[in-house]
């Protein structure tokens, strides 16, 4: 199946700006009357697989760049900053996001991680090109958009390439999409370097993965 004809996802409001912004201001309110950083989307052990292969891969350094798509409370930036990556920014387009993050950032100690507003699939890309693109979860929110979520999936497509240095690494985490999915949309940009497995669960005799995790490489 090409990628025009790929069936889209069913449209929810996890798609829409509105909904992540209600659901970031009560974490919020939550952080700050006891400390609770927020729900960590698809769970820390989805994270702390990224982390771990980036720290064992010799395709990047830990003063490359990172940028992290949708960071929402900002987690997994914080888990690189204790690995000991210093160039990391968070971007959102949620203002309630960013507060979190920022907030959860600096009661940890972590007041160099940038957090900045930013929506990926607007023209109004970054200008900063980066060493490493992660997204764990916000191609699935834009999957899911009510409004014409095919035209923001290749929006979002172009804009990580413009994001990306030359070789630089572009690693989504889905759980809506699996990796063979995710490989047919992005290879049309990008190169297919490998899967972060995943543990497997076995449901009426098949076997799977709730989140797929993909490793690309920006090649033009």
């Amino acid at each position: 199946m090409s990628n025009q004809e790929t069936e889209e996802l069913p449209p929810s409001k996890l798609g829409t700006k509105e909904y992540w912004d209600s659901v970031y201001q009560v974490e919020i309110t939550n952080f700050k009357s006891h400390g609770d950083v927020g729900e960590v989307w698809f769970g820390e052990d989805s994270a702390l697989r990224i982390v771990r292969w980036l720290t064992r891969t010799d395709m990047i350094t830990k003063d490359d760049p990172v940028i992290d798509l949708g960071c929402g409370n900002g987690m997994m930036l914080i888990e690189l900053a204790e690995e000991g990556f210093t160039s990391l920014t968070g971007v959102d387009y949620s203002a309630s996001a960013l507060e979190l993050a920022k907030g959860v950032a600096k009661d940890k100690g972590y007041d160099n991680i940038k957090f900045l507003t930013c929506d990926i699939v607007s023209d109004d890309v970054l200008p900063e090109r980066f060493g490493t693109v992660l997204d764990k979860g916000t191609y699935d929110a834009i999957s899911l958009n009510p409004e014409n979520a095919s035209a923001q999936r290749l929006a979002y497509k172009s804009n990580v390439a413009k994001l990306l240095r030359q070789n630089g690494l572009f690693i989504i985490a889905s759980c809506n999409w699996t990796s063979e999915e995710l490989k047919e949309f992005f290879t049309t940009d990008f190169k297919f370097v490998a899967d972060i497995p995943a543990p497997k669960f076995q449901f009426g005799g098949k076997v799977g993965s709730s989140v797929s995790t993909v490793v690309f490489q920006q090649v033009k």
